[in-house]
């Protein structure tokens, strides 16, 4: 009988499904997203409670989800669900800015703060999908960088405000993966379709791998961050 429980934002992206399937290994998993059909893959992997939440909705303005809201215990708390679209100071309007903080730093943040007993009860994790535009300039994509940064100020104050408190956090910063998000940014670019080459990208499965790492560190310790790189960096291909 599987123990941990586990709760995933995000669970029906390309990096979701794979972070789900994983730690339901070991894991009583609420996969947390939109799409149904997806749900329903999910659903059929043992140990996977299967929640479709808008989660914006539901947690900043219906006071939570309602199937974690009699959880005592979170072991794994890993904020998968993101927004990204290309966008320039000068183009982005006030509504994309709030759409991107909402649900890339203020559902996390205050998600976390609504199961922050039963994490505490658990000496549980916290992991915060970050990206490689949380680190530098991108123009072009300033209002989801922004957000990332601002995700990554949240989980470093975070950590130490529960130093004492037995919840560990941990930021996973993924560079370019080949999932329907980067898909997206691509065609709106004009770099997808032909052109577009999953070779080139990481695959999702790795960023799962790189939170079990995290997540199987011992009691004495916490891998506070972790980038996750593609094997050659794109800057740096010849062909």
């Amino acid at each position: 009988m599987k123990t941990k429980i586990a709760v995933v934002t995000g669970a029906t992206g390309g990096m979701g499904m794979e972070i789900v399937a994983d730690l339901a290994v070991d894991h009583t998993v609420y996969a947390l997203g939109r799409n149904g059909e997806q749900l329903s893959t999910l659903a059929g992997i043992s140990g996977v409670v299967a929640v479709e939440s808008d989660i914006v909705k539901d947690v900043l303005g219906g006071g939570g989800v309602d199937k974690l809201k009699n959880l005592d215990r979170v072991d794994t708390l890993v904020h998968a669900a993101a927004v990204a679209r290309n966008s320039t100071v000068e183009a982005g309007s006030v509504a994309e800015w709030r759409a991107h903080m909402d649900l890339n730093v203020i559902v996390p943040a205050e998600l976390t703060r609504q199961l922050l007993p039963a994490l505490r009860a658990a000496s549980g994790h916290v992991v915060f999908i970050n990206s490689g535009a949380g680190n530098g300039p991108h123009p072009g994509n300033t209002i989801y960088a922004a957000s990332k940064h601002a995700l990554r100020g949240l989980a470093d104050a975070f950590r130490k405000e529960e130093a004492n408190g037995g919840v560990r956090v941990t930021t996973v910063s993924p560079g370019p993966t080949d999932t329907p998000m980067l898909r997206g940014l691509m065609d709106a670019d004009g770099k997808g379709g032909n052109d577009y080459d999953p070779a080139k990208y990481i695959e999702p499965v790795e960023v799962a791998k790189a939170i079990r790492f995290v997540i199987d560190a011992g009691d004495t310790t916490q891998i506070t961050n972790v980038d996750v790189r593609p094997r050659v960096e794109l800057a740096d291909r010849t062909k």
